[in-house]
């Protein structure tokens, strides 16, 4: 229906999942994957750092601690919120934008650009996808880095299961995915339920393989695109934990 909001757009799909999205245990686990992250794209001390769709700040707040210069955007104010609240708590300096990741640019500003935890590929329209690259490239400096980490279709088709459940801090997580658009595109549905209380979510984004990524950011102009395991630069081979993708501008 022309009109409606897709689910990324829904301030309470991303109210409902936060304890899912970022229990405590995930937040303690930004400290290890901004060192490999640094160390892997080779990024200088107190660059400039664009963290797209950064949440709720687990991965800028961590740069900032390490003296970097970041800007964290994400289109949910409750994210962006929570984020403020801990660089307040620690005097962090980080600057925080509500924007839509198809819209922010800010032409040759920052050493680096990252996006991580599977945050590409909303878009139905692959157009969007391009126009958020586009973004990324011209709001880096020349020779700036960008890193990107996501779940691959690669990895996917090893690990898929149609349905999964498990409990987190009391809450039960119910998932069930189906592949569609041969294999381009999973649609999933989240149910949470916690204290007597059911909540129904749907999501849905596109699928992307290491060789199709490296060419969608090589066509835009990237110099170098190349793919890894992990943050640890391990080979993104058969036993790939995520795609990670490192891509550095002429």
């Amino acid at each position: 229906m022309s009109g409606e909001k897709s689910w990324h757009e829904d301030e309470t799909f991303w109210k409902e999942t936060l304890p899912v999205l970022f229990p405590d245990s995930r937040v303690q686990q930004a400290k290890q994957e901004i060192e490999q992250l640094l160390s892997l794209a080779g990024i200088p001390a107190g660059a400039t750092v664009l963290d797209l769709c950064c949440g709720v700040g687990r991965h800028a707040l961590e740069l900032a601690r390490r003296g970097y210069r970041v800007t964290g955007v994400d289109r949910t104010q409750a994210y962006l919120d929570l984020a403020a609240a801990a660089a307040g708590t620690e005097s962090l300096s980080i600057e925080l934008v509500r924007e839509d990741m198809r819209e922010f640019r800010r032409d040759e500003s920052y050493e680096a650009v990252i996006n991580l935890f599977t945050s590409f590929g909303y878009f139905e329209d692959p157009r969007d996808d391009q126009r958020v690259v586009n973004n990324i490239y011209a709001s880096l400096r020349p020779g700036g880095v960008l890193v990107m980490q996501l779940m691959s279709k690669e990895v996917l088709a090893r690990i898929f299961r149609p349905r999964d459940w498990y409990e987190q801090d009391g809450l039960l997580v119910l998932e069930e995915r189906k592949v569609r658009q041969s294999w381009t595109w999973i649609e999933s549905r989240w149910t949470l339920i916690s204290e007597g209380r059911r909540v129904d979510l749907d999501l849905s984004h596109r699928l992307y393989a290491a060789s199709e990524l490296t060419l969608l950011l090589r066509d835009r102009g990237f110099q170098t695109a190349a793919a890894y395991g992990d943050f640890d630069g391990s080979c993104y081979d058969e036993r790939a934990n995520r795609l990670v993708i490192v891509a550095r501008k002429a």
